[in-house]
């Protein structure tokens, strides 16, 4: 990484322009090519630098519900589980840990009926008992501002 794409970074993270052709906006800013900007940002994809790209929308203050869920399920069910829990369009990440509760999972839905309706779903389809789901949806939010700072 050289000191280019550290301001590449930066930008990202800081200054991502709403605009038709943002990436267009980035580059003039960099004062590189568009075609520069975006093989720098695909070499750094694809070296494991940048994970994603993407909008993080507040799904609360667009009426929608969210929760953090987990399941114990045996080790040997783990893929099937995480095959059906996967299936659902709600579920936007999960996580495997070395835990009783072994998979976790995030839900997004348009309201709590939803997210009790796929939780029972899960617990139906993979054979688990109540105790062996958990519905954790937060109480209260912290937002941590991640912004990274990067220097070449």
């Amino acid at each position: 990484m050289d000191e280019l794409d550290a301001k590449i970074l930066q930008a990202l993270q800081n200054q991502f322009p709403l605009a038709e052709k943002p990436y267009d906006v980035l580059a003039q800013k960099l004062q590189i090519t568009p075609d520069e900007l975006w093989n720098r940002i695909e070499r750094m994809i694809n070296g494991g630098l940048i994970r994603r790209i993407g909008v993080s929308i507040d799904s609360g203050k667009i009426g929608f519900n969210s929760t953090l869920a987990a399941v114990s399920v045996p080790a040997g069910e783990v893929e099937k589980a995480s095959d059906i829990i996967a299936a659902f369009g709600e579920v936007t990440h999960s996580y495997l840990r070395n835990s009783e509760f072994n998979i976790w999972f995030t839900i997004i839905a348009a309201d709590e009926k939803r997210i009790e309706d796929i939780l029972k779903q899960i617990q139906i389809k993979l054979s688990l008992k109540d105790l062996q789901v958990l519905n954790l949806p937060a109480k209260r939010f912290f937002k941590l501002d991640a912004r990274f700072n990067i220097s070449s």
